[in-house]
């Protein structure tokens, strides 16, 4: 059983910056994809950033593109999320996800597990 927890959330001002960690076990972290979605009240989930299996391809919402670094270390089993100049648009619970297979990309269905995600808002 494949396990991700997320943590680095918070309260932070706009303009501010925050980190997220997602340490997995269960299955061996470097031959996956990993990724970052958020999911806003009333809004559905979407994809924030995205890494393959050995960190040499991410990809990234247009939303966030420039602000937001998506980055893994396999010898930790922990990938991370740097997120800079926040917003209050930002504001939603970030889940960690790992992926079903090895390359980077943006639909949910290809991640088959789920952390229990992290809250971050961000104040005006």
């Amino acid at each position: 059983q494949v396990q991700l927890v997320e943590s680095g959330g918070g309260l932070v001002q706009a303009g501010g910056s925050l980190r997220l960690s997602c340490a997995a076990s269960g299955r061996t972290f470097s031959n996956y994809a990993m990724g970052w979605f958020r999911q806003a009240p009333g809004k559905e989930r979407e994809s924030v950033a995205v890494i393959s299996w050995s960190g040499g391809s991410t990809a990234y919402a247009d939303s966030v593109k420039g602000r937001f670094t998506i980055s893994r270390d396999n010898a930790k089993n922990t990938v991370y999320l740097q997120m800079n100049s926040l917003k209050p648009e930002d504001t939603a619970v970030y889940y960690c996800t790992a992926g079903r297979g090895s390359r980077a990309t943006m639909g949910w269905r290809d991640y088959a597990y789920w952390g229990q995600g992290t809250q971050v808002t961000v104040s005006s």
